[in-house]
């Protein structure tokens, strides 16, 4: 299956909510890697690869935990996956 990567941005008072950590538990449930990182503009940014369908389910599983409610604005960009993550992981 054709491999994909979306980079998503969240707006609203997502930091200092767990929304990294949160982000981080529920990855385990899909086949994903990539990243999630707060933004000094005080955005959240998840970079995630994998095939579309375990992408949009990490998507709507973000927006239905308990951090979804401080979601204001999410916008995507969807490309091409480019293999550069082994795992899933929180950056600084």
């Amino acid at each position: 299956m054709r491999r994909e990567r979306v980079t998503t941005f969240y707006s609203g008072p997502v930091q200092g909510v767990g929304f990294r950590y949160t982000v981080n538990l529920l990855v385990n449930g899909f086949e994903v890697t990539g990243t999630v990182r707060n933004l000094p503009d005080g955005r959240v940014e998840l970079v995630a690869e994998g095939v579309r369908a375990e992408l949009e389910g990490l998507l709507e599983a973000v927006r239905r935990s308990d951090v979804g409610r401080f979601i204001r604005l999410e916008q995507w960009d969807w490309t091409d996956a480019n293999n550069e993550f082994r795992t899933f992981q929180i950056t600084p």
